[in-house]
């Protein structure tokens, strides 16, 4: 399994590597404390922004985790972050996580077309056998959502994650495996087409 963070490039958005090059765009549409409710750790200031890209490419530099700014196609601006973690490459899996999109664009394509890049890198490229997901069993909308890509929900982690405010959080996991990636793939295709 290549870890070298590729650049994912769609109609709307390109992932490309993270890096503190990110940091002023992350830093001006990623503080609203929204974006961070359901996550167990707090990124409110310029300098929570900058060791949060530290944390993220130093997970890089051992191997578990590879990831990504969430950049415009037509500016170049970075408008979130997600990434591959939690990478076991001997059983050939990875979680996507740690995803977060500013306000002004989510609920639109920008989701959408995130997902099916990384899941097309992962499934046909990375020769993944399963995808993983979790989030908050709180957080409703992130549910929704990624039930919409075609993800199966397993089950609930119980008192998986102490959050920054003591909050005990239960998680919920979601999978996507090697055999369901043709179907989601072709979801997601219709989805980004219509």
């Amino acid at each position: 399994m290549d870890l070298t963070p590729p650049t994912l490039t769609g109609k709307h958005i390109r992932m490309v590597p993270l890096s503190l090059d990110h940091h002023a765009d992350l830093a001006s549409v990623g503080l609203d404390p929204s974006l961070w409710r359901w996550i167990p750790y707090q990124v409110l200031t310029p300098d929570n922004m900058y060791k949060y890209i530290q944390t993220a490419l130093a997970e890089q530099q051992r191997g578990v985790s590879m990831p990504f700014a969430t950049c415009l196609a037509d500016t170049g601006r970075a408008i979130g972050c997600t990434r591959y973690m939690n990478i076991d490459v001997p059983n050939k899996r990875v979680e996507i996580g740690s995803t977060w999109i500013a306000p002004s664009h989510q609920r639109t394509i920008v989701n959408t077309e995130a997902k099916y890049l990384m899941l097309r890198h992962a499934f046909e490229t990375l020769d993944c056998n399963r995808v993983e997901l979790k989030t908050d069993v709180l957080n409703e909308k992130s549910r929704n959502a990624i039930l919409r890509i075609g993800a199966k929900e397993e089950g609930i982690f119980r008192q998986h994650v102490v959050c920054h405010d003591g909050r005990v959080r239960d998680s919920v996991y979601f999978s996507i495996i090697r055999s369901e990636w043709p179907e989601v793939k072709a979801g997601l295709e219709k989805k980004l087409a219509g």
